[in-house]
């Protein structure tokens, strides 16, 4: 699939990367943000699920409709069920599915950008324990399903915030700058009952990309909610360490060379590893 055009403008040319700069501004965002959580922004769902062939099947409607275009964007489906097989991992959420193979020395890369896990988690030490792992990366589009869960049963050792910008997500943005480890993002440390201890973090990304963790969640289940974000395409990362978990069956071969496959919320993608 081609990128739109306006992404081809934004990234591609001089011109729109002089514009890129204001509107990756954290005002920007915040400014379209109130927006789209007044009444006002209602007028904007039906148009959006025409465009982007949005079944409505499943989806909890409140009673009245919904309050602003946010509330329909953050949405709950009735049809999330995982795996009850407590050695497979799930997808928390929906999205296209890409597995980075972690470096001994913690380099990785995304769409020909080398990353660090230590500038990604800005923890040295903590990227130290995850070198040589895996990690499961999900890229949210606007049209999907955009709330995420937690994939065993376990409780939250720590989280930490990272303020940042808010680039976009797709390809042309990941060609041309290191958007992972300068958006906005935050991650938990999980200590899961059968994939060890798992870093799973949240990145927002163009224009609002907000992300709202439940509150009070320290113990969790297999697929309860853990949060979900508002308007924006955005992304989770689930970070695994080495010889924790292996790629399910067909996956590897359909994800090699950097592609990309969509996976629902709760789809197998993965085993606890042996």
């Amino acid at each position: 699939m081609t990128e739109a055009w306006y992404l081809r403008l934004l990234y591609g040319t001089v011109p729109g990367r002089m514009a890129l700069k204001l509107l990756v501004h954290p005002a920007v965002s915040a400014a379209a943000g109130r927006f789209l959580d007044s009444r006002a922004s209602r007028a904007l769902i039906a148009p959006f699920v025409r465009k982007n062939h949005i079944s409505m099947a499943g989806i909890e409607r409140p009673g009245g409709g919904f309050a602003s275009f946010n509330a329909f964007f953050s949405r709950r489906r009735r049809d999330i069920r995982f795996d009850p097989e407590p050695e497979q991992v799930c997808a928390p959420c929906d999205g296209r599915l890409s597995v980075l193979r972690l470096r001994p020395d913690g380099r990785f890369t995304v769409k020909h950008t080398e990353y660090t896990l230590a500038s990604l988690l800005r923890s040295r030490k903590l990227a130290e324990k995850y070198a040589g792992g895996t990690a499961l990366l999900f890229r949210l589009m606007p049209q999907d399903y955009h709330r995420y869960h937690f994939i065993d049963g376990g409780e939250v050792l720590c989280r930490k915030k990272i303020p940042g910008i808010l680039h976009c997500v797709r390809p042309a943005a990941l060609e041309h700058f290191p958007v992972y480890v300068q958006n906005s993002r935050q991650y938990a440390l999980l200590r899961t009952e059968h994939f060890g201890t798992v870093i799973q973090m949240e990145v927002g990304a163009l224009l609002v990309g907000r992300i709202r963790d439940l509150p009070g969640k320290r113990c969790f289940r297999r697929g309860e909610e853990k949060g979900y974000f508002e308007y924006g395409g955005s992304t989770v990362i689930l970070i695994f360490r080495k010889g924790t978990v292996r790629l399910r069956a067909g996956l590897e071969a359909a994800l090699q060379g950097g592609g990309e496959i969509f996976v629902r919320c709760g789809e197998r993608v993965a085993r606890r590893g042996r």
